[in-house]
């Protein structure tokens, strides 16, 4: 099942962003996908901030991964763009990152197929204009229920976006 959410703004999408990292678990996977500029690292800079993070976040894309020691655990942010083959995960010890604890976020995780764990969730990012379009797919109960409270529940007036035509969240 599959969720949509439309932001009409890079800065909603931040606010989305912020919305999913106060509400993450320890050992959360997270796979963001799109093109270039569809707002992955724009995510993950909200995740980051919910979870306590005030520094910069920068795309690790020639590092591959960049890890944050933060109150309530350790979270990294991968960036596969630069991979050639999923087996480089493991030449940077790629396993150890998912240790059940430790929330990861993957951008690019085609890259890293076959050698990437089951996501939780998958946010694939469309650029619609201005905005962004934001596809939510779950891939445990738990995931699905996080995507429906964060579709459903009210938001602040700082984050709370216009819905799409039709309804907050389509499913399909």
């Amino acid at each position: 099942m599959a969720y949509r959410i439309d932001l009409p703004d890079p800065e909603a999408t931040l606010a989305w962003g912020r919305l999913l990292g106060a509400r993450l678990w320890p050992g959360a996977i997270i796979f963001l996908s799109g093109t270039l500029g569809a707002g992955k690292t724009s995510l993950c800079q909200g995740v980051l901030s919910a979870l306590g993070h005030t520094g910069p976040v920068k795309s690790p894309t020639y590092t591959l991964v960049e890890p944050y020691t933060l109150t309530h655990g350790n979270v990294y942010h991968f960036d596969l763009y630069r991979l050639a083959d999923p087996e480089e995960l493991e030449w940077i010890g790629g396993r150890d990152y998912f240790d059940g604890e430790s929330i990861c976020l993957i951008e690019w995780p085609e890259r890293g197929a076959g050698a990437l764990p089951a996501p939780d969730l998958t946010l694939a990012l469309e650029i619609t204009g201005a905005g962004r379009r934001l596809w939510i797919t779950a891939g445990s109960a738990r995931a699905r229920s996080l995507a429906v409270d964060l579709l459903t529940t009210p938001r602040s007036p700082r984050t709370d976006f216009p819905p799409p035509p039709g309804g907050a969240f389509f499913c399909c």
